[in-house]
């Protein structure tokens, strides 16, 4: 079956990529695991282990799902987009945590992973980890730091509720059909951050205006906000991409605070 363009297919095939991906998820003896579009299943049948105490796979492509079910029959494979699926629903519906995995399409990566990473910062006991394939680019500014050119908005939002891992590189000669880039496999891994209550509507305003105007000093890109730079341990002759992430959660507590 060949790769539909509007689901953004790029179908793994190379086995020593696939074999590299099962062995950085190390035993899988009575996890629960979540696989994000199966595809034709290359990665499932490396996945697909007695051993697993439960499976399920979301898939967009329905013309897929009837091949995935009778191949894997133990595998609990959903027809749906992932992106309008009720995540915490589903990861609920089993009482340990689940380890997520999948060859994101490259068109949904990010919104998928915001709204993983929304989920994380509420439930973040809900997922052990998360190992995905995504463009290169995209895990270069995932694991970005600040001073850097990848270091923007997903930076920050993602690291404050992760860890995040490069784990290797994947050519695109490892699809069918080949990506015109590289991509990389990455590890995402809850962490328990600091300002568990911060407000993410204001996070969102300010580094939505900050990274808008990244040439510009961060006073003047959030000259809207109104902030008292004196009573903020924040040099507002930075530019945004040389802002740290807790100097950001520092001008959100202090947005909040005026807003309380």
């Amino acid at each position: 079956m060949r790769a539909r363009k509007r689901f953004g297919q790029h179908f793994l095939h190379d086995v020593g990529v696939l074999q590299r991906i099962r062995s950085a998820l190390g035993d899988l003896t009575n996890q629960c695991l979540l696989e994000i579009g199966p595809g034709r299943g290359a990665l499932t049948e490396y996945l697909y282990v007695d051993e697993l105490a439960h499976y399920t796979a979301v898939e967009i492509d329905r013309d897929l799902v009837p091949g995935l079910r009778s191949r894997f029959p133990k595998v609990d494979v959903l027809a749906q987009d992932i992106l309008q699926a009720d995540i915490a629903d589903l990861l609920q519906s089993q009482s340990q945590p689940w380890r997520i995995i999948g060859n994101l399409p490259y068109n949904i990566s990010t919104p998928l992973i915001i709204k993983l990473i929304e989920l994380l910062d509420e439930q973040p006991q809900q997922v052990v980890d998360m190992v995905f394939m995504v463009q290169k680019e995209m895990a270069d500014r995932l694991c970005a730091g600040p001073g850097t050119k990848d270091w923007g908005r997903l930076s920050v939002v993602v690291q404050l509720a992760a860890q995040i891992e490069v784990l290797f590189d994947v050519p695109p000669e490892s699809f069918t059909p080949p990506p015109k880039v590289d991509s990389s496999v990455i590890r995402i891994r809850p962490v328990q951050h600091s300002q568990p209550n911060l407000d993410r509507e204001i996070l969102d305003r300010v580094l939505k205006l900050a990274f808008s105007a990244r040439r510009k000093r961060l006073a003047n890109g959030l000259k809207s906000l109104q902030l008292n730079w004196q009573e903020l341990s924040v040099d507002p002759d930075k530019r945004p991409d040389q802002v740290t992430q807790p100097e950001f959660v520092c001008i959100v507590e202090w947005l909040a605070s005026r807003k309380a």
